[in-house]
């Protein structure tokens, strides 16, 4: 039986493979000679990997048309000490026979004997990649040999191989290294390289090199030059990287070749920006958001994710929301996608009904809006206090935290300011440089607290080197928001870790009118900064006198429920009341004014 996709392949070579499963080899021996003419031969042909699967008594387990991973094996126990038993020879008719991130994968997962990769090219076998298992400091880790000849392949003892590395998990407390070290690739600017090795520790994922490359043309099948990837792979076996990831966003088929190249899972910014989404996400709504933002990402690239879809994968890419989409079909990803999208439409409408009761009461609306790790949850709870000091009481305060994304849930807190009264102050989502578009899309539902704020507050850490680049990144999110023309001010944070002639430059460079300089960690200028807003606050309110009769207790009440009360003192005539109230209000109280 052939396994695999073997759709539209003709019966003549499917025959041709059956015969592979007559075929005995040595016990000792990774393959025969005439196996591997058969497997050339067929692959050539139909232009599709095969694979085939030989247990250690020289008998053929398995053939299938397909990837390494194709071959059905049970996931071994490392605490079993054994291996499989089996070992994995196939083809890659793109000329290309490194070990691919899939072949390694599996090698590892499935605890292979040995994978074997063919590398074939216009019907000729170029060369031979073997990888094996090894024992290093406790630790289960794969060795990759290239570029073998047949000679050099058949010559390899593996069962003695095989036998040496069972004994060696079984004398020792050996552990799979499950750990993911990353080479970050960038081609951008030095500076949105430098992000995305604070994206990737945000992941708590260790970053052992960087790699640069400039280039003002794209390569179609790369990304990156072809002589950029050699050197990576090169780079990738001497720091024994098992993550490779890119500054820019990659397609499926980029992914997919670059894995085959490199022998390490691949990822792009966006993947890893949709991680730390799903790893920081708290709320059921932003669990929702998170979700629909890596289904609609991974729709559009079902047919060139390689580890990530793969069930010999594992690590970043494939945890949090969205995980048990992993191996569907795009139908499937298209019902799910359906059934969030009526889920945030639900929050949605509730969001809305809050929104209308602010908007009936008057209550102006603020938000902070700003990079990541701008300082816009440090600010929110800093002048929260501010006001509740003033108040008397005390202000729940939402996480904060010196890393990237560390707010994904959007919080609304009231706040009374000296002269107007109750306002709003809502922190928001952090953006990013290449915020993800499907990101955007599905945080669109919590970010129109923005679109309808009276007032934003843009906080910028003032103390990074990219300060306008960041500026700019989130001028651009907010465009796409339709909140671009919104009342703002400009607020420099951190203005305590910046120097006064960096600061001076940065202040040099913006065009906006209403600039402020404050720490909120420091508690810098931040009455300035609540008397600024005041200022620039829509005002629908009026100071009124009452004089309410004793027996109208009701309108008490109501003016305690639904203004702000300045004075309250008992006469003869009834209840004198200092109250500020809004139009309406007003309008509904007003027989009982008397100034």
């Amino acid at each position: 039986m052939i396994n695999g996709n073997i759709d539209g392949v003709k019966k003549s070579f499917l025959d041709q493979l059956e015969d592979i499963y007559r075929i005995k080899i040595l016990k000792d021996e990774v393959v025969s000679e005439e196996i591997i003419n058969v497997m050339s031969r067929v692959s050539t042909n139909i232009e599709r990997e095969i694979s085939v699967a030989i247990d250690r008594k020289g008998k053929v387990q398995s053939v299938a048309i397909g990837d390494s991973s194709s071959v059905e094996l049970p996931l071994l126990d490392i605490k079993e000490g054994r291996l499989s038993g089996v070992k994995v020879i196939h083809t890659h008719p793109n000329g290309i026979s490194n070990l691919s991130a899939l072949d390694l994968s599996a090698l590892i997962k499935l605890k292979l004997d040995a994978i074997v990769a063919v590398g074939i090219y216009e019907g000729k076998i170029i060369d031979y990649s073997i990888g094996m298992l090894s024992v290093f400091n406790n630790t289960l880790m794969f060795e990759e040999t290239r570029n073998l000849s047949l000679e050099e392949l058949l010559s390899i003892n593996i069962l003695d191989k095989a036998r040496y590395i069972e004994s060696l998990i079984k004398e020792n407390e050996v552990v799979e290294n499950d750990e993911e070290k990353a080479i970050l690739v960038g081609s951008d600017t030095t500076e949105s390289l430098e992000e995305l090795v604070e994206l990737t520790e945000a992941c708590d994922i260790p970053v052992l090199k960087t790699v640069f490359q400039s280039r003002s043309k794209i390569d179609p099948a790369f990304f990156i030059g072809r002589g950029k990837v050699l050197e990576i792979a090169s780079l990738r076996q001497t720091e024994r990287a098992n993550l490779i990831i890119f500054d820019d966003e990659l397609s499926g088929s980029q992914v997919r070749n670059l894995e085959n190249a490199l022998g390490a899972k691949v990822i792009d910014r966006t993947t890893l920006i949709l991680e730390i989404f799903a790893r920081r996400a708290k709320s059921k709504e932003a669990k929702i958001q998170v979700e629909l933002a890596q289904l609609k990402y991974r729709k559009s690239r079902l047919q060139g994710l390689g580890t990530v879809l793969s069930r010999t994968g594992g690590g970043i890419g494939t945890r949090g929301p969205g995980e048990k989409k992993l191996e569907t079909d795009r139908r499937h990803i298209n019902e799910s996608i359906y059934d969030l999208n009526n889920e945030l439409k639900k929050i949605k409408r509730t969001r809305e009904i809050q929104r209308e009761k602010r908007n009936k009461e008057s209550i102006p609306k603020v938000s902070l809006v700003g990079y990541t790790n701008a300082g816009k949850s440090t600010l929110r709870n800093a002048l929260c206090d501010i006001a509740a000091t003033n108040e008397g009481k005390s202000k729940e305060k939402v996480f904060e935290a010196d890393m990237l994304f560390a707010t994904l849930d959007i919080t609304t807190r009231a706040i009374t300011l000296k002269n107007k009264g109750l306002i709003t102050l809502t922190d928001t989502v952090g953006f990013v440089r290449k915020l993800p578009h499907e990101l955007v899309e599905a945080f669109k539902s919590t970010l129109e607290e923005v679109i309808y704020s009276d007032l934003l507050c843009h906080v910028v850490d003032a103390s990074v080197p990219g300060a306008l680049e960041q500026i700019r990144a989130v001028e651009e999110v907010l465009g796409e928001l339709g909140a671009r023309d919104k009342e703002t001010i400009l607020v420099l944070n951190k203005v305590d870790m910046v120097d006064e002639e960096k600061l001076n430059d940065l202040k040099s460079q913006l065009n906006y009118e209403e600039v402020i300089e404050v720490s909120a960690k420091e508690n810098i200028n931040l009455e300035s900064l609540l008397e600024k807003i005041e200022e620039k606050l829509p005002y629908n309110f009026k100071k009124v006198e009452y004089l309410i009769p004793y027996d109208k207790g009701d309108m008490v009440s109501f003016l305690h429920r639904n203004g702000r009360i300045f004075e309250e003192e008992y006469r003869d005539e009834g209840t004198f009341m200092v109250v500020e109230v809004d139009d309406e209000i007003y309008n509904k109280s007003k027989e009982y004014a008397i100034g």
